[in-house]
């Protein structure tokens, strides 16, 4: 989501510029997070000119598939972020150490990035599945791993330990 500088600052006598529009962030779903799927999502604010600095006040809103924490079926997660960024061409700004205000670097601002970033960082630590049969739908099984119930684990030795059973088996012999 790309925005004119120039539109901005002609907007700015007329009012805030405003935006309503769809952002493709399924790129999400490939980084090391717990997002299983998101699609695209809605930003919809506004972007104030306000002397050297370019404030933008929006929301994304959308949908995103996550892990349940006890059974790691699919869950639904319908969220609703507002967030606050600022640019700035005050080269002031650009020295201090704080990360929230963005320089501005040419004509172009891209609020796709900051999207992306408020996204991850509002992903919730945990969510639990509502429905009931949500036991009977979970893996067991998956990519280098296997759900052991206690009636397996004792039927099988720990091949670990089989070296061990020989050992005490010789010295068994030897008695």
């Amino acid at each position: 989501m790309k925005f004119s500088l120039g539109r901005i600052k002609r907007n700015a006598s007329i009012g805030p510029y405003s935006f309503d529009d769809h952002v493709d962030v399924s790129e999400l779903e490939a980084m090391n997070n717990d997002i299983r799927k998101i699609g695209s999502v809605r930003v919809k604010g506004t972007a104030m000119d306000e002397g050297d600095d370019v404030v933008f006040t929006f929301t994304v809103a959308g949908t995103m598939i996550l892990p349940c924490a006890r059974t790691l079926v699919d869950v639904s997660y319908p969220f609703e972020i507002n967030a606050v960024e600022v640019f700035s061409e005050s080269p002031y700004e650009k020295d201090d150490a704080d990360d929230d205000i963005h320089p501005i670097e040419g004509d172009v601002l891209d609020l796709t990035p900051l999207i992306k970033e408020n996204i991850l960082l509002n992903v919730p630590y945990r969510v639990f599945s509502d429905d009931k049969d949500a036991v009977s739908q979970a893996p067991f099984e998956g990519e280098g791993w296997e759900l052991v119930s206690e009636d397996k684990n004792e039927q099988k030795p720990d091949p670990r330990l089989k070296k061990l059973e020989s050992l005490l088996e010789k010295k068994e012999e030897k008695e």
